[in-house]
């Protein structure tokens, strides 16, 4: 399983989703207005809008919520302006972290996150250090037990999917980019219910954290989805079951 679908996993076990959603709806309305201003306010010709727009819905956003950060994006309504970067690390343990960030003021968002890195036991790092190790893929995440197994593999297969993964209790469907939607349709239309479905950034391996690094790991990464200036976060860590048992 990959590092980000496990950490969507573990945030769910800490009951961090629900309690942060004023700032996940934050990220979500830059995204959108960022995603009209490079490629326009109509989601049928502008995907990145049309999949900011799912992740919105999937959120319970209000339509008017994402109405309005369309028109800041195209100007019809006045707004922040934000710049888009990305910077690349390395956490403890020797995790590659990539980050995405969406800001209004650059240097604010590099010394919050360096400050991050540093107080885990990791370290930012140049351009180019650890986006080597990530693929741009579409991430389609089932549980086992919400799931009829063998549909979900058939509908993979015709729809086109890329890859499946496998672990003890979720499905990863992997897709191509460019596949995303048409395999995300075929699921939709099969009526088979799952919990996460993005374009992401599938790390290539994933380092295993047990003891200290795992608990830097996760006061990391809560601490760098606490900010409101980064985007997305991908690193290749796991943390077995058992280790995240004993940190509870």
């Amino acid at each position: 399983m990959s590092g980000h679908s496990k950490w969507h996993s573990i945030k769910h076990k800490k009951g961090a989703v629900d309690a942060k959603r004023g700032k996940i709806f934050t990220k979500l309305i830059k995204e959108i207005t960022v995603s009209a201003r490079l490629g326009g306010k109509d989601p049928d010709s502008n995907p990145r809008l049309r999949v900011a727009i799912a992740a919105a819905k999937a959120e319970n956003m209000p339509k008017d919520n994402i109405e309005r950060a369309i028109k800041k994006g195209t100007g019809e309504l006045e707004g922040t302006s934000y710049e888009e970067f990305t910077y690349e690390g390395y956490g403890p343990g020797g995790v590659a972290i990539l980050l995405d960030v969406l800001t209004d003021n650059r240097n604010r968002a590099v010394a919050d996150v360096r400050h991050s890195f540093e107080r885990a036991g990791g370290n930012l790092g140049e351009a180019g250090c650890v986006s080597w190790m990530f693929s741009q893929k579409g991430l389609i995440l089932f549980k086992k037990d919400q799931v009829d197994e063998d549909k979900l593999y058939e509908v993979s297969l015709e729809a086109g999917a890329d890859d499946i993964q496998e672990g003890e209790k979720e499905i990863e469907v992997i897709t191509e980019p460019a596949s995303f939607e048409e395999v995300k349709a075929a699921f939709d239309d099969a009526q088979l219910s799952y919990e996460l479905a993005e374009i992401t950034m599938i790390p290539k391996s994933t380092v295993k954290l047990d003891g200290k690094h795992a608990q830097q790991m996760l006061t990391l990464m809560e601490a760098l989805e606490d900010n409101e200036d980064v985007n997305h976060v991908y690193a290749n860590f796991d943390i077995p079951d058992e280790v995240m048992e004993s940190l509870s």
